[in-house]
């Protein structure tokens, strides 16, 4: 959603004929990476709040909101509020080859208010619709940053992801309206978990999966995705 949005009706129907025009697509495009910005209790929401130290909590530094993790104050990102947010197309000057030689961090300080449809379904359709787009995959933002902090506690990264995806499903739901399937996050540092949570999402009709492109750390150490352990979780996606 961040990539050199149209700001008002006129511009986002110019966009789409232009986008349209120049490429004479014969179908209507779809989104295969859509994010949103995570609920303030997208990770504490369904968590047992015994098991907040282990986890994710909430903590305030003077004045600005960081999540706790594992027990440790976390910076990966700077706000994980996102109330303000960089604006959309913040970084389209960057990845554009960058003419006035800017950092991303300077391109990423002007901030505006959240945008309803960085977190609300319904706002997400319709911002879909107004931009010519069939659908989209939706992928989390701080989600898939927060196992690596708990590498050492596999209990804690299955108990902070098995609250996770509860409130990913309550709020977005694995296939909204046929237009946005959510992809509920699975760890594999433990088999049985992966797969139990696995068809927990096919029940509610998840399409597609997001996992971490990394090492897992299992309670027997780290291993690679493709280490024949995890077999019977990759032959129950394979099914």
């Amino acid at each position: 959603m961040a990539n050199n949005v149209p700001t008002n009706q006129a511009e986002l129907l110019q966009a789409r004929e232009t986008i349209m025009s120049a490429s004479e697509l014969d179908f209507v495009p779809f989104d295969a990476d859509n994010h949103y910005y995570e609920a303030i209790d997208a990770f504490t929401r369904h968590l047992d709040p015994k098991l907040g130290p282990r986890c994710v909590q909430w903590c305030e530094i003077e004045g600005r909101s960081y999540h706790v993790v594992g027990g440790r104050v976390c910076r990966v990102v700077t706000n994980p509020t996102f109330d303000p947010v960089a604006k959309a197309g913040a970084l389209h000057d960057y990845f554009r080859g960058n003419p006035e030689g800017k950092s991303p961090l300077e391109m990423l300080s002007e901030r505006e208010p959240i945008r309803p449809e960085y977190r609300d379904r319904d706002a997400r359709v319709e911002v879909l619709g107004e931009q010519g787009l069939d659908g989209c995959w939706l992928f989390p933002t701080l989600g898939v940053l927060y196992e690596q902090q708990l590498v050492n506690d596999p209990e804690a990264v299955m108990r902070t992801f098995e609250a996770f995806n509860l409130w990913l499903e309550e709020d977005w739901g694995f296939a909204y309206k046929d237009k946005i399937y959510g992809a509920p996050y699975i760890t594999l540092v433990d088999v049985d978990f992966a797969i139990s949570q696995l068809e927990w999402a096919l029940s509610k009709g998840a399409r597609l999966i997001v996992l971490r492109p990394a090492a897992v750390f299992t309670k027997d150490g780290p291993r690679t995705p493709s280490d024949p352990m995890f077999d019977p979780f990759w032959s129950r996606v394979d099914e």
